[in-house]
Order: C-alpha cells, then structure tokens, then sequence
C-alpha cells in the first residue's frame, strides 16, 4: 500500500467544471473533463435538494465536490476508491497549496492548480471537510461507495456516542469533529469603522448601490436575503422590508432606517422607465440596459470596486456584522430584538457581538497611553522643606546631586 505521495511536484490541472442550468429539479451540475456528468455527485445533490436545501446549497457544495474532484483526477484514483491516504493528502494539499491561479479570459490556455497560491482560510478547509464526509456518508449508506468513508470522524470519537457522560453544568462541546477537520480560530466578528463607512458610501456611484448599503447596514439582513426582496414587500409607510431567510426560507419583514427608504425611492424614480414593475417582481435590478435581476455576484464585484476606489477592504457581510454592533451596543434594545433581527436560532450566537469592537479597544488603549504621559509629564518633584537643601536629600534617597 502506498504511504507517501510526491505532493510538492504535483500539477492538478482545473479540468472539469460546475455548471448552473435551467432544470429546476437540477440546478447545479458538476462535469468531468470530458463534459459529461458526475453521476455520483448528481445523485448527492438530489438528496440534499430532497431535504430541503436550497439552490446556494448545492452550488456552495459542488464547488467543494470540484476541488475534491479535480485532485482525484490528478493523482489518477476513481471517487468511488478513494481511502484515507487520499483525504489526508488533499487536506493536506489545501493547506500548503493554497488557491489555484486562474488564467486570464482573454488566454486560452487551461489554468493549473500548483502550490503557492493564497492560502485557504480554515473555514474554508472546514467546510469542505464537512462536505466530502457527508458525500461519502450518503454513498457508504446508498452502497454505491467506498466501504469506509475516506473522511472519518476523529479517532476519540469514532464508534462512541457524541457528549456521553456531559457533564449537565458545561455547554456542549464539538465531538462530531471529523479527522481531518482544521481547527477553527475564534474570531471577532469584523465590523466597517464609521470614518471607513462613511468613505465607501460617499463613493458609491449611484442611487441604487446607495439604498442597498443604506438597507444592509440599517436591517443586518445577509447579502442574498435582500437581494430576494420584491417590490411589493417594500413598505416605506411601516419603514419594513420583507426578505427571504437563508435557512428557513421564510418571509421575514426587517424594520429598516428611513434613510434607506429614501434612497430606495431615489432609485425607483430614476429607473421608471428602465425596469418592469410588479408586487411580485424583484426590487434590485442592473442598471445597464437590458434590466436583469440584480445578482450577489454583481452585487459583490460592485462593493469590491467601491472599496478599491476607497482604498478599503470590507465586505458585504461585514456591513451585517457593523449592523449588528451597532444593536447590540444600544442598551435601549435588548439582545433578544437582535437575535429576532439578525435571524439566529441561538441567543449564544448573538452574544459575540457583546464583544468590544477592535477599533474601539485600541482608541481606548490609546487614550489611556496618552492619559498616562500626560499626567507623568504634569508631575513635578515637591520643594524641599524649610531647612534643607536638596542635593543633600538627592544624596540620602539615592538621586543624583
């Protein structure tokens, strides 16, 4: 059996890709180089869409299925032989290789996946893990797998009951942490500074960009959840917008700042005549001709060229996470409101944004630094009493003459 494989020279062509279609009953489908249809990974996202997952689900998974993929089409071994030395080696290839670089669209030569490329995040790494031992979890029990999972659970774990003998008093721990799992570091949520906010929405170019960031940083809504907002769940009467919940799919309406509503007006007004209307039609569209929906990845690539102009790197959801700072640090509110506002299962989850913002702890620090030379450049050494001279008391104390 093989133990060791040459991953420092291993090329991993971007052979394959995942497409979206038209089918509804399909809506991802990942191809192999040759184009034809993975029909094992066909199968997986049936189920998840059987469970109820949406359409980002499947897409968010195939991406990871690809990469999975691509790396056993390189080192010639078939999805269904996979073993353990071959997840460990792909863990093991995410973490040192990094991303792959892409080629250029104006080039026709195909893009190759080599190591020194931008590392992973372990989230990232995290997700995929999860991913590909829930792939094979559904094969091992469809019987149309490998006889083990290559991804199995951590060796403490394997075969045991998750939390048996929890101690009642201590939260619940993580014990379904798989082998090859990363460790996730404890992150404070990144929110956008008020001088850096107030940057990118000066440059924003126009009305609409400036009611979408208006109403991601007044509702805490996720970046696709206002994007599946239609124009009849706009009540600027109410001050609520109703979007869709990314896990439960359930209509929510969000109250929302009535500067949001006026930029939304401003933009309603300045593409009358460019976009359809209807209650049920959607309320974001593209302002070049001809209108489209308005999609999260154009949505994205327009808030990355605002920050470039700005000389900033926030991000979407980063305008979620400055929302919820900005709830969570009015005492008026309590945290219950902003856990219904934010759509958390868990109270806990809410919870970190009682954290200090980073930008805050470091002015505080910096004014108490400040604070503390002032005052030792205010001290001043007493006057001696009446009667002695101060070189001879320097002298006594250990100064110096």
């Amino acid at each position: 059996m093989e133990t060791s494989r040459d991953l420092a020279s291993l090329v991993v062509p971007l052979a394959g890709e995942l497409v979206a279609t038209d089918d509804p009953w399909e809506p991802y489908r990942l191809l192999d180089p040759s184009g034809a249809p993975v029909g094992g990974v066909a199968a997986y996202l049936q189920d998840l869409q059987g469970a109820g997952r949406p359409s980002v689900t499947a897409r968010s998974y195939g991406m990871d299925l690809l990469r999975w993929f691509r790396f056993l089409w390189a080192v010639e071994v078939s999805w269904e032989r996979a073993t353990r030395l071959e997840a460990r080696d792909f863990s093991r290839w995410l973490l040192v290789a990094g991303q792959p670089t892409r080629p250029h669209w104006r080039t026709s030569s195909a893009g190759v996946w080599t190591t020194g490329g931008k590392p992973y995040a372990a989230s990232v790494r995290a997700h995929s893990e999860t991913v590909l031992r829930a792939f094979y979890d559904f094969h091992v029990d469809a019987g149309t797998g490998p006889i083990l999972n290559p991804f199995p659970l951590h060796r403490s774990r394997r075969g045991g009951r998750a939390h048996a003998h929890h101690n009642p008093m201590e939260p619940h721990a993580n014990e379904r942490a798989g082998l090859y799992r990363p460790t996730m570091p404890e992150r404070v949520p990144r929110s956008v500074p008020d001088d850096e906010f107030n940057e990118i929405f000066a440059r924003l170019p126009s009305h609409r960009d400036r009611a979408l960031v208006a109403f991601y940083v007044s509702t805490g809504a996720r970046a696709s959840e206002l994007l599946s907002a239609t124009q009849g769940g706009a009540d600027p009467g109410r001050q609520l917008i109703a979007v869709v919940r990314k896990g439960t799919r359930e209509v929510q309406e969000l109250p929302a700042s009535t500067d949001a509503f006026v930029w939304l007006r401003l933009y309603q007004l300045e593409m009358e005549d460019a976009i359809p209307r209807g209650r049920r039609l959607p309320l974001w569209w593209t302002l070049r001709a001809p209108s489209r929906p308005l999609t999260y990845h154009a949505t994205h690539r327009m808030f990355e060229r605002v920050n470039a102009l700005a000389g900033t790197s926030a991000t979407l959801h980063a305008l979620r996470h400055t929302a919820a700072y900005r709830m969570a640090e009015d005492p008026r509110l309590p945290l219950t409101d902003v856990q219904f506002v934010l759509g958390h299962v868990q109270l806990t989850t809410t919870q970190i944004y009682l954290t200090p913002r980073k930008e805050e702890v470091i002015r505080r620090v910096l004014a108490h630094h400040a604070e503390q030379t002032r005052q030792a450049a205010a001290r001043t050494a007493p006057e001696p009493a009446a009667g002695y001279r101060a070189e001879t008391l320097s002298v006594l104390f250990g100064g110096r003459p």
